[in-house]
């Protein structure tokens, strides 16, 4: 058995939600809970909806995690000089 505290209005709802459907209110919670966790296990991860694209696109310089500071000077300094 669970107990929840439900406020005023919300408690409200499902009394007539429940008498509109001819259903009782633990009957409704359960199944408004069943639909909600069945919906959030189907629920993909961030990492599991970009799988498809890792690796996809690529600079094809291999060298940039390694390179990157080098590049930001380069960048820098190229911007003051062209002044």
């Amino acid at each position: 058995m669970t107990t929840a505290r439900l406020s005023y209005e919300l408690e409200e709802r499902l009394d007539t939600a429940a008498r509109a459907k001819h259903m009782t209110k633990s009957a409704m919670v359960q199944e408004a809970l069943a639909q909600y966790l069945a919906h959030d296990e189907t629920e993909k991860s961030s990492y599991d909806l970009g799988l498809p694209y890792f690796g996809k696109y690529g600079s094809g310089e291999g060298d940039l995690s390694v390179t990157y500071k080098n590049r930001i000077r380069e960048k820098i300094g190229a911007k003051y000089h062209s002044r």
